[in-house]
């Protein structure tokens, strides 16, 4: 599951918006918004673009999180 918060704040550092990040990713908004939302999962290739884009080093703290706030 993924830590909403944490990978919001990721997205707010980087400058980035989420529609930014939807097409860096090759999604659609909604779509995007779905997976932050956790009400759909993101792939293993969308996890490594956006460690890359968003240069995150807390993988399982955001995208594997047992509990999310």
């Amino acid at each position: 599951m993924t830590n909403t918060l944490k990978l919001k704040a990721a997205i707010a550092e980087s400058g980035m918006n989420q529609e930014q990040i939807a097409e860096a990713l090759g999604v659609s908004v909604v779509t995007f918004s779905y997976k932050l939302n956790n009400k759909h999962e993101f792939r293993a290739s969308e996890i490594m673009k956006l460690c890359k884009i968003l240069h995150i080093t807390e993988v399982n703290t955001i995208f594997f999180a047992q509990e999310v706030e």
